[in-house]
């Protein structure tokens, strides 16, 4: 039987478990670009409102790795399979109570502050998401797949960004300006409720993962994974924290960032700029699937680093092709976005790798969410200030992520 098919349970709770909480993710970050500054800040001015929003977003990042440690903890102790599940719970509870949330106008301050702890469950949630998704994947991949099976989660990511998008354009065509500012920005985050239920269906369902009940066959879990991981791993997690910086940097640049931006200073119609992003995220699942092809006839480490090496080429034409026309600020984004799959597809694969079975969960859960602080957290915050001084810088920012993130690949055992 095709490895796919007959391991079609594991890859479709990867799958879909990393799609709903990279929706829930999604929406906060349109929601962000379109209508929360205004709405949970106080007005000084639309700068100023935009900025706040972003920095709310980059609070979630923060929260990540707090979150890849306590998961990771349990992840390596009691096992992957529980361990999802709680981490999809809290992203989804925190997710569904930001549609109740009063605005700044009706409680003041009270507003961004809840705003900013519901932000920060969904980060903690993440945090202990994609490891666990990761190590699903590939601790029960075949010989020969692993490079394929890893990019189950990855795969979540466009899935999770057309629905949220979509759900946006959807939304912006059926109801007013004022309706959404209103009431229609909330309806994403109720619906999330309706998709995590479906990945709690798909979880409980699977089973333990071959690679931990060796752990647990071969003599007792470690008692604290943070500190075996910090003692004897501590040069891997700093090499796979710089790896990934790469393709979150690239990934908010080429969202969040730009529609804001594309929106606000460019004055591209949001609708018109919400479906050009989702035609270009199309071009991110084909890199994804490709470079999970590749790594399994090479080494994901290689393909990791040629996708390294077309971040910086995609940071030189950001200036050029952004300040353009839409249909080249969309040529952009699909180029940005292609090159994503590269730097993040086989990630999948590789981070895990780099970590024994007893405290992978740990090791890759924080490397990866370490690396969203420095890749993630601050590039919308950061891209909109230098966007100030010229598109160029925010070129330079990305094209400095890429040759970070090759140092960190550079500097790592090869597999």
């Amino acid at each position: 039987m095709h490895p796919i098919i007959a391991n079609r349970r594991i890859l479709l709770a990867a799958l879909v478990g990393t799609s709903v909480e990279f929706y829930d993710f999604y929406i906060y970050a349109t929601a962000a670009a379109l209508v929360l500054g205004p709405l949970f800040f106080p007005s000084t001015s639309d700068t100023a409102q935009l900025l706040s929003a972003y920095a709310s977003f980059g609070l979630a990042f923060v929260a990540r790795p707090v979150g890849a440690a306590v998961f990771g903890h349990f992840g390596d102790r009691i096992g992957r399979k529980s361990t999802l599940v709680a981490s999809l719970m809290l992203m989804g509870a925190s997710t569904l109570l930001i549609a109740f949330l009063p605005t700044y106008q009706q409680i003041g301050w009270w507003a961004p502050l809840l705003l900013c702890v519901l932000r920060f469950g969904q980060g903690f949630g993440l945090g202990g998401e994609w490891g666990g998704a990761a190590l699903l994947a590939v601790e029960n991949a075949p010989e020969g797949w692993r490079g394929r099976f890893g990019t189950a989660p990855q795969m979540g990511a466009p899935i999770g960004f057309i629905a949220a998008n979509g759900l946006f354009l959807i939304l912006g065509f059926v109801l007013t300006p004022e309706q959404f500012r209103d009431w229609g920005w909330r309806l994403p985050f109720l619906a999330s409720a309706i998709l995590v239920g479906l990945g709690l269906w798909v979880r409980l369902k699977v089973s333990e993962t071959p690679a931990f009940k060796r752990v647990l066959a071969e003599g007792p879990p470690p008692s604290v994974p943070l500190g075996e991981m910090a003692r004897d791993h501590l040069g891997a997690v700093v090499r796979g924290t710089l790896a990934v910086v790469a393709c979150f940097a690239i990934f908010y640049i080429a969202t969040a960032f730009a529609l804001g931006y594309g929106t606000t200073k460019l004055g591209h119609p949001k609708q018109a700029f919400l479906g050009v992003q989702l035609v270009a995220i199309l071009f991110m699942a084909a890199g994804i699937a490709i470079a999970g092809w590749w790594s399994d006839r090479s080494n994901p480490r290689m393909v990791l680093m040629w996708g390294c090496a077309g971040t910086v080429v995609a940071g030189i034409l950001l200036a050029p092709l952004m300040a353009g026309p839409l249909l080249l600020a969309g040529l952009f984004l699909a180029l940005a976005l292609f090159v994503m799959g590269f730097v993040y597809g086989p990630v999948g694969a590789w981070l895990p790798d780099q970590f024994p079975a007893r405290v992978r969960y740990t090791g890759a859960s924080i490397a990866f969410n370490v690396g969203g602080v420095i890749g993630g957290a601050l590039t919308p915050f950061a891209a909109q200030a230098l966007s100030a001084r010229g598109l160029g810088w925010v070129g330079l920012y990305l094209a400095a992520a890429g040759v970070l993130s090759w140092i960190g690949l550079a500097a790592s055992r090869r597999r």
